[in-house]
């Protein structure tokens, strides 16, 4: 039995041997035929799955950063669209409301009329939504063109002061003050137009820079923003060699179509560059037009500048004003932010709302809870206010000894 198994043994032993050889023979044979050696070959075939991989791998970040781009697409919207919803109001508050002030509330019944024949009159004028509430010596006129509420603002002065109201001289005093605005609207365009030393000016757009005097922009009135900007690019052109008459007109007419007299839903930089199109000006200052805020390529050398010097403008202190009210209220909130958090003992918005300085008590916070306060103070304040820059948290805890030599 047991020499059964030896010799079954050594036949598998020789049979394994032959295999071997076979393999051998085999694997020489196809480096012969593939010119390659075995090496070689695993070589090739590494490389070849690397680049596959490789490829592979490529297709699928591209299409991680094509969904990523349009996951983000979304969420920028709708980020977008949730600050409109919070700022919203107050920014049609402050740029489509104008109040006129009166002697007495009396007048109030007077500009309303029997059964509000005079108030209606005025608004079928004007174009303006004319509220008369309980606004202490207040009468307050709504509408988004500034133009048609300066208007209803000055033919309500010459009415009130006059003391006759009633429709058909409403339509007479309105219609007189509506020659009038449109004459100082040209007026002033000519004499900043004159001012700047601009000449040739189409008379579409001068009117236009007339009207400018009655818009604002986050509360910096459009034709002083429009003026410091010509000024600043007339600056550059001259220390570039450029241009400067030619900087200082694009200057002026960069922001025109902020305050175009037809409705459109183009944004205001292709507007202004239609209208300058119209008025057939000069190449160079349509693009620095259209291309201030990244609308149209830029294909001028002004248009770089014009765009500095618009940033510049609005970004000098104190040009961009906020409403004593609403600036009072958000420092308001800051504080109330801070003292909502237990261990606080005082808070002061310091560095006209840029700073919040809080003080907590010694006993009831440690060093590493103050840390962490300050972080959940910033946090809130950046979530839940709308607010200009930066503000800096800066959480105080001290402990004082006081004592008394008598």
């Amino acid at each position: 039995m047991q020499a059964n198994l030896t010799s079954q043994l050594e036949v598998i032993d020789r049979r394994k041997e032959e295999i071997d050889k076979a393999h051998v023979k085999q694997v020489q044979a196809l480096e012969k035929i593939a010119g390659l050696s075995a090496d070689d070959a695993k070589k090739q075939l590494v490389e070849a799955l690397k680049a596959e991989s490789k490829t592979e791998a490529m297709q699928f970040i591209k299409e991680t950063m094509d969904e990523a781009k349009l996951t983000a697409s979304k969420e920028a919207k709708k980020i977008v669209i949730q600050t409109i919803q919070r700022v919203a109001t107050e920014h049609a508050i402050e740029n489509a409301v104008t109040v006129f002030h009166i002697d007495n509330d009396e007048v109030k019944g007077r500009v309303i009329g029997r059964e509000g024949r005079n108030i209606r009159a005025l608004e079928a004028a004007t174009g303006i939504e004319i509220i008369v509430d309980d606004t202490p010596e207040a009468i307050i006129l709504s509408g988004f063109d500034p133009v048609r509420r300066e208007l209803a603002r000055l033919a309500l002065h010459q009415l009130v002061s006059d003391g006759r109201i009633h429709p058909a001289r409403i339509e007479e005093v309105v219609a007189k003050v509506k020659r009038q605005l449109d004459e100082e609207i040209i007026e002033t365009g000519k004499r900043t137009a004159i001012d700047l030393g601009i000449h040739g000016l189409a008379p579409e757009l001068i009117r236009v820079v007339g009207r400018m005097k009655y818009r604002s922009s986050y509360g910096q009135n459009l034709l002083q923003h429009s003026r410091e900007v010509a000024n600043l690019c007339a600056l550059m052109a001259a220390e570039l060699g450029l241009n400067v008459k030619l900087a200082k007109r694009a200057g002026l007419l960069h922001d025109i179509g902020k305050v175009a007299e037809e409705d459109t839903e183009l944004p205001h930089a292709i507007a202004g560059m239609k209208m300058a199109e119209r008025a057939k000006e000069n190449p160079e200052v349509i693009n620095a037009i259209g291309a201030h805020h990244d609308e149209i390529e830029m294909t001028s050398i002004l248009s770089p500048i014009i765009q500095v010097c618009d940033a510049i403008s609005g970004a000098r202190p104190g040009a961009r004003r906020e409403i004593v009210e609403q600036y009072m209220k958000r420092l308001k909130e800051m504080e109330n932010v801070a003292q909502s958090y237990k261990g606080v003992e005082k808070a002061f918005a310091i560095q006209a709302g840029r700073e919040l300085r809080v003080i907590v008590e010694s006993s009831k916070l440690d060093d590493k809870a103050t840390e962490q306060l300050s972080f959940d103070i910033a946090n809130k304040i950046q979530t839940e206010m709308t607010y200009p820059g930066q503000v800096k948290v800066t959480v105080i805890r001290e402990t004082r000894a006081v004592n008394y030599a008598k």
